[in-house]
């Protein structure tokens, strides 16, 4: 796992794998019809379901996660370490109505941007969970967005 760690802080892993994790996650995921998430190997995943922001079409991520307990998930928009926000994050902040699919369940959740004190406690939580994300934040100068998940319903 400190291999893992070490190889997903670098610049050469945020070059490769925005183009190589998702769509491999989302193939595999389609194929094993939601059983199989190959990046939740390493860190627990999910495959949001979000409305575009423009588009309003649906559009699939898989993601990385911080399930909490209590039945709530943080999200980090984290983008690879890149400079701008993911797309993914946008859609959220103007429709946060959205599904999850969590170990093979479709979870209908509202997302809520973290901010001020609320958002440092996630964000120490964040850090002590995946320390990478750390040197992905120390690359970038936006601050990168935090979203909870709260369960809507369940299906």
């Amino acid at each position: 796992m400190r291999l893992v760690r070490k190889v997903s802080s670098t610049r050469a892993f945020a070059k490769v794998a925005p183009h190589v994790v998702p769509a491999f996650d989302r193939t595999v995921h389609r194929l094993t019809r939601g059983r199989v998430l190959p990046s939740a190997r390493m860190l627990p995943g999910v495959i949001l379901t979000a409305r575009g922001a423009r588009s309003g079409l649906p559009r699939r991520t898989p993601l990385a996660c911080m399930p909490e307990d209590g039945g709530t998930w943080v999200l980090i928009g984290s983008n690879f370490g890149r400079p701008g926000h993911p797309a993914w994050t946008a859609n959220l902040l103007k429709h946060p109505e959205a599904e999850i699919s969590w170990r093979g369940r479709d979870i209908a959740v509202r997302a809520r941007l973290l901010e001020g004190p609320e958002r440092e406690a996630a964000w120490r939580a964040v850090l002590a969970f995946w320390p990478p994300y750390a040197n992905y934040q120390s690359r970038v100068e936006r601050e990168i967005r935090l979203f909870r998940l709260h369960r809507v319903s369940e299906r």
